[in-house]
C-alpha cells in the first residue's frame, strides 16, 4: 500500500465521497431535515480547520494556537460579500452600520460585490497576513512553544480589536442578516444541502492533495524540518521558505473553512477569534492523531459531537471529560486514536509469535 494513500486515508476518502453523493441524491428524492444536514456541514468545516492545523503541526512540527485568526478572516470576508448581496436585494443597510450612523458601506468594501474577487481575497488576505507574521517569526528563529504563545497572543489581540464598534465589522454583535448565496436563500433546504456538500468536497480535496504533498519530496523536507531542522540547515536547505510555504497554505485552508462555516451558521462575530477555539482545534488534532490528516478529521468530528451532546445533557462535565481525553492521549496513545490500529497490529503480531 502506498504511503501517500494508506488504509485509513482510502477509507476516509470513500466515506466522504459517498456522503457527498448521498446528500444531493437524497435531497432530490426526499425532503431532508435541515438540522442534520447543517450539522454535517459545520462538522466538515471544523474538520477542514483541523486539517489546516495538522498540515502545519503534523507535517512540519509547527504548533499554531492561533488558527482561529485565519478561520475568522475567511468568515468575515465571506460575510462582507453576503451583506453586499443582501443590500442589493433589500436596499437595507445592516444593523451595525445603521447603529454607527453610516450612510452606506465603506468604500473599500467594493470588492465584495464580486464573488470571484471575494474568493480571491479569502485565499490571499490570510496568506498575506500569515506571510508577514511568519517571515518575521521564522527569520528570527522563533520556534517551539514560543511561536505557539505568540500566535495565541496575536489571535487574542485581533479579538479585542474586533470587539470595537468603530472597526466597521459589527463589534461585539458581529455581522448577520445574510439573504442569499449565489441566488439560493440561506437557511433553505437547497442552500443547506449545497453548502454541506461543498464542505464535504473541500475536505475530500484537501485530504487528497494534502496526502499527496506529505508523500512527496516537499513532504519529506517538511518532515526533516519537524525532526531535525538544524541538521537540514547544515545540509544547505533554507528552512525559512519551507516553513513559510506550509504556514501560508495552512492559513488559506483555515480561511476557506471559515468562509464555508459562516453561511451555515448565519453569523460571524469575535467569538471565532476566542483563543479557546484555537486551543480546542489543537486538541482535536492531538486526539485524532497527527501527520496523516485523517486523524484531524476523526478528532474534529468525534470531539465536536461529544461536546455538543455533553453540553446539552451535562454541561458541567465537559471540561473534565476533555481533560481525561487529553490525559489518555498523552499517557496511552501518543499519536491519538490512530495509534489504536498500530497498537492492535503490534499486539496481534506478538500474539502470533507467542503462538
Amino acid at each position: 500500500m502506498s504511503r501517500r494513500f494508506d488504509v485509513p486515508a482510502i477509507l476516509t476518502m470513500l466515506v466522504l465521497g459517498l456522503l457527498a453523493v448521498a446528500l444531493p441524491a437524497l435531497a432530490l428524492t426526499a425532503t431532508l431535515p435541515t438540522y442534520p444536514v447543517n450539522l454535517i456541514g459545520q462538522l466538515m468545516c471544523f474538520a477542514l480547520l483541523a486539517m489546516a492545523v495538522d498540515l502545519l503541526w503534523g507535517g512540519a512540527g509547527i504548533l499554531s494556537l492561533g488558527h482561529g485568526l485565519f478561520f475568522a478572516l475567511g468568515g468575515y470576508l465571506c460575510a462582507m460579500h453576503l451583506l453586499r448581496t443582501a443590500h442589493a436585494a433589500t436596499h437595507v443597510l445592516p444593523d451595525f452600520l445603521l447603529y454607527m450612523g453610516a450612510a452606506g458601506f465603506p468604500s473599500w468594501w467594493g470588492f465584495a460585490d464580486s464573488a470571484a474577487l471575494t474568493v480571491f481575497a479569502i485565499l490571499l488576505v490570510p496568506a498575506a497576513a500569515a506571510f508577514l507574521f511568519g517571515f518575521v517569526s521564522f527569520r528570527s528563529r522563533v520556534n517551539g512553544v514560543y511561536f505557539s504563545i505568540i500566535t495565541q497572543a496575536l489571535t487574542y489581540t485581533a479579538m479585542l480589536l474586533m470587539f470595537r464598534n468603530d472597526t466597521g465589522f459589527g463589534g461585539n454583535n458581529g455581522m448577520t442578516g445574510f439573504h442569499d448565496l449565489a441566488g439560493l436563500p440561506l437557511g433553505g433546504p437547497t442552500a443547506t444541502v449545497a453548502l454541506a456538500t461543498a464542505s464535504i468536497l473541500a475536505v475530500l480535496a484537501c485530504l487528497v492533495a494534502g496526502r499527496f504533498v506529505l508523500g512527496s519530496r516537499l513532504g519529506r523536507l517538511l518532515a526533516a524540518v519537524r525532526d531535525d531542522e538544524p541538521r537540514l540547515r547544515f545540509l544547505g536547505y533554507e528552512t525559512l521558505w519551507l516553513k513559510l510555504a506550509v504556514w501560508c497554505a495552512s492559513a488559506s485552508l483555515a480561511a476557506v473553512a471559515g468562509a464555508l462555516y459562516v453561511p451555515q451558521v448565519g453569523i460571524v462575530n469575535p467569538a471565532l477569534l476566542d483563543p479557546a477555539l484555537s486551543l480546542e482545534v489543537a486538541v482535536w488534532v492531538a486526539i485524532g492523531g497527527r501527520g496523516g490528516l485523517c486523524g484531524a478529521i476523526l478528532g474534529a468530528t468525534l470531539v465536536t459531537l461529544l461536546k455538543a451532546w455533553l453540553s446539552a445533557s451535562a454541561p458541567l462535565l465537559w471540561p473534565f471529560v476533555l481533560g481525561l481525553l487529553i490525559l489518555l492521549v498523552v499517557m496511552a496513545l501518543p499519536n491519538g486514536l490512530l495509534d489504536i490500529g498500530n497498537r492492535s497490529r503490534a499486539w496481534m503480531t506478538r500474539l502470533g509469535r507467542a503462538a
